[in-house]
């Protein structure tokens, strides 16, 4: 892990804190009425850490560049692989993101992925949710970018171990849009039935890492030594 500074502090307490609360706020003070502009918000938010160690370099420049491109190819393959439910590279391209553009750019690229791309699936209550978890996934994966990089098995334990996060996630939500509360009984009854979506998640996850890791990640490795990103 990097060293903490005071703009990563800043930054980090963003992302783990500040925009789960608006999530939160949104779907039990305003009864997902305003999912918009809650995805507004996050999309925002989610650009702040990592404008925050934007110094203006080349470098910087150039990590922007790339990340418009990785959100750019997770769009895409949302759309691409749109006729198989539930089985889509944007999780594997938002961990490489994460992987070697950091642990901000891994989140933004998680949240910007979910944010475009529903304007072509549709915005809905949901956004904010989708917006989390796949930020929070690609975050992590900038954490603990050195081991995950340098074992393939750890790589593809985390790919799974994501999948499976992500559908809790969206579980969560689907028990708040039921009524506006939280009933951890219903909650546990959605997340047994929704086992074998959870199984589909995990299982495509370590099909496109298997399937891009190698040949993406060596990219933006030669990318990351040339530019020194």
């Amino acid at each position: 892990m990097e060293r903490l500074t005071p703009k990563k502090a800043i930054g980090y307490s963003i992302i783990l804190v500040l925009i789960p609360l608006f999530i939160a706020g949104g779907a039990f003070l305003l009864e997902n009425r305003q999912y918009v502009w809650i995805s507004l918000c996050i999309a925002v938010l989610a650009c702040v850490p990592f404008f925050a160690v934007f110094e203006k370099k080349t470098a910087d420049v150039r990590r922007m560049v790339v990340l418009a491109v990785l959100v750019a190819l997770s769009v895409l393959g949302r759309f691409a692989f749109s006729f198989v439910p539930h089985f889509k590279p944007v999780t594997a391209i938002v961990i490489l993101a994460g992987l070697y553009l950091g642990a901000e750019s891994g989140f933004l690229c998680g949240a910007l992925s979910a944010f475009l791309s529903n304007f072509f699936f549709g915005q809905g209550p949901w956004t904010p949710f989708q917006m989390l978890g796949w930020g929070i996934i690609g975050f992590f994966a900038g954490l603990f970018s050195k081991p995950l990089r340098k074992h393939l098995s750890l790589l593809l334990l985390y790919g799974g171990f994501a999948g499976a996060i992500f559908s809790l996630l969206m579980d969560v939500w689907t028990v708040l849009w039921l009524d506006g509360s939280f009933l951890f009984a219903r909650y546990a009854a959605l997340v047994a039935a929704a086992l074998p979506v959870t199984a589909i998640y995990a299982a495509s996850n370590l099909i496109f890492l298997l399937l891009l890791a190698r040949p993406l990640g060596k990219k933006l490795d030669r990318i990351e030594r040339k530019y020194g990103l």
